[in-house]
């Protein structure tokens, strides 16, 4: 019978006076805790440590690889070097163009570059070029320079007999190894040849420091 009344005065409480009760509780339990400044819920913190920062910085910095255009690429070694082409011309070799629009037309090499096995010929391919003017007052020009040639579209050229040729290599008797036209038989690389460039290299240098 007791326990019979004791649920009937359970189910008679109103549910409104159960939740009051435990929000009554909950505010009585929070006052006790001692919360401070240094403590969460009663619990005393700990005091906060900083680590400092390490000197240097272990992962690696981001590279950026910039694309360069087909024309624009250079063949590299391991090294990073440019891979140097082996070529038939020399500077200071009478040429003649075989291909493109200076079709047979003669000059001498001036300059040439390895990395791309490319030549520039005195007064051929000439192309414009827009200078600005580097000083005040001074006008802009408007000047013509060479452009660069593939040595493929060049060939060794014989001033005495007119003719273009094919380049061969042989070994003198006194054992140096020179160029040779495999038409006609003329060595390119002759003593007097070299002689003559050095000269004329000098009196370039004598009229541009003049």
């Amino acid at each position: 019978m007791l326990c019979a009344l004791t649920v009937l005065s359970i189910r008679q409480v109103p549910v409104k006076q159960t939740k009051m009760a435990a929000m009554t509780a909950l505010q009585s339990s929070m006052s006790s805790l001692s919360l401070s400044s240094n403590s969460f819920l009663g619990q005393r913190l700990s005091p906060l440590t900083i680590y400092p920062l390490p000197g240097k910085l272990t992962s690696k910095p981001c590279q950026i690889v910039v694309k360069l255009k087909r024309w624009e690429r250079k063949e590299c070694k391991p090294n990073s070097l440019p891979i140097l082409h082996k070529m038939h011309v020399k500077v200071g070799d009478t040429v003649k163009i075989i291909s493109g629009h200076e079709k047979g037309k003669t000059g001498e090499v001036t300059k040439i570059f390895k990395h791309n096995s490319t030549v520039i010929v005195k007064d051929i391919n000439l192309k414009t070029k827009h200078m600005k003017s580097r000083e005040e007052g001074e006008p802009g020009q408007i000047i013509k320079v060479e452009g660069a040639i593939h040595s493929s579209n060049v060939m060794l050229y014989s001033k005495e007999k007119n003719v273009a040729s094919r380049v061969g290599h042989k070994i003198l008797e006194n054992g140096q190894r020179v160029r040779y036209l495999i038409k006609t038989g003329e060595i390119i690389d002759n003593a007097e040849n070299w002689k003559k460039l050095k000269e004329e290299k000098k009196k370039t240098e004598v009229a541009v420091s003049a």
